[in-house]
């Protein structure tokens, strides 16, 4: 579908360019489409609870606009990595359910209350500090219980998920959660998903009464067995692929395009950026785009010996880039487009038409999480259908 410019809204993202002539990429951010995403993944686990991850930016799409997308959508339950996001998350959701996974820092308990939130507690250690803040605050917005089941990142382990359990008994246990985290959802028969699910079965029956979360965004894919009481997407709300080798459940969220700013022609032999690790090997034109890895268009994504070039798409056609990527700029071989078809001032699709944050990934050697996660603030950022 086309977009006008009417149809539009500029972001407010902290260091954007306000003036498109001026910026040397357009991110154009559909939220529409992360609705959409959202609603579908709620839809697949009725009637259990469908949260949202809205950490690092909301993936890097903008944690206020989506957080305000999904809250006016229906979605009440949030997961953030510190207090500072869940403060910008209280803005837009004032009435929400906002859980911060990276827990209570020491001396921050009293941030928790100030804004509402809910700490994820990963220790011993954290819980001790909480329960006393708690008693002599006398405060009751509740926590969230973290229990590693294999991870082996951040959570108490399984034994002494079962010593604190007969705190339950106690009216005012404070515990509002419990959780685990899978390590290897994104391979379904991967031994370790089996494994954790059968531990975290036996940790919600020690907790009975206290709701459960285990399924993040390919938790979701792995069936019934996954969802407990709450489920909680997030990579797959911003448009990546929650099943790897496996059509693309979800809609494209994030479209980048860079701007063309020289198009310059090369004999063969000649080569090109630093280490000059790409040679022609014929007469060649060569596009550059003001776009690099200080926009998050990672260096790894570079022409090397032996490795497949990235990918982007110029007037229609696939080309590869040439040579390594640099702080401020990229090349381009558009060799194959027809002569005159790219002009200074054009736009390269560097993420849409053909070319997903998946398939830029894999040419980055990376992972669509760490593409969207990077996306630079330099860019003119756009959003349309919130």
């Amino acid at each position: 579908m086309t977009v006008h410019d009417a149809d539009l809204r500029s972001a407010t993202a902290p260091l954007a360019t306000a003036d498109p002539t001026e910026a040397g990429g357009i991110l154009t951010i559909d939220l529409a489409a992360v609705e959409s995403n959202w609603k579908r993944l709620a839809g697949l686990t009725v009637p259990v609870e469908c949260a949202a991850v809205v950490k690092a930016d909301g993936y890097g799409c903008g944690l206020e606009p989506v957080t305000r997308t999904l809250h006016r959508a229906g979605c009440r339950t949030f997961f953030v990595a510190d207090v500072a996001e869940g403060r910008r998350a209280r803005t837009v959701a004032p009435d929400a359910t906002i859980y911060v996974l990276n827990g209570v820092m020491p001396g921050s308990a009293q941030a928790f209350a100030a804004d509402h939130l809910r700490p994820v507690i990963n220790s011993t250690t954290e819980l001790a500090e909480w329960d006393a803040f708690v008693a002599t605050k006398n405060w009751r917005g509740g926590a969230a219980l973290h229990v590693d089941t294999g991870m082996n990142r951040l959570g108490i382990t399984v034994e002494e998920a079962a010593a604190i359990a007969p705190r339950l008994q106690s009216e005012n246990h404070g515990f509002t959660l419990v959780m685990s985290h899978l390590a290897c959802a994104e391979s379904p028969d991967h031994p370790m998903n089996a494994r954790q699910l059968r531990l975290f079965r036996d940790i919600r029956m020690v907790y009975r009464g206290v709701a459960s979360s285990l399924a993040n965004s390919s938790g979701i894919f792995l069936g019934e067995r996954a969802y407990c009481d709450l489920v909680r997407p997030g990579v797959a709300l911003y448009g990546v692929n929650p099943t790897p080798g496996k059509a693309n459940p979800m809609r494209r969220v994030v479209e980048l395009k860079g701007r063309i700013i020289q198009v310059r022609t090369i004999d063969k032999g000649e080569t090109v950026g630093y280490g000059a690790v790409f040679t022609a090997g014929r007469a060649s034109r060569i596009a550059i785009i003001a776009v690099g890895y200080a926009d998050g268009f990672l260096r790894s994504a570079s022409t090397a010996r032996g490795k497949p070039a990235a990918e982007v798409i110029v007037a229609g056609k696939r080309c590869p880039l040439a040579g390594r990527v640099s702080m401020d700029v990229l090349a381009v071989d558009v060799t194959d487009v027809a002569e005159g078809a790219v002009r200074r001032g054009d736009f390269a699709t560097l993420i849409g038409d053909r070319v997903s944050v998946d398939d830029l990934a894999a040419g980055m050697g990376t992972i669509g999480y760490e593409v969207l996660t990077d996306l630079g603030r330099r860019y003119h950022r756009l959003y349309k259908g919130g």
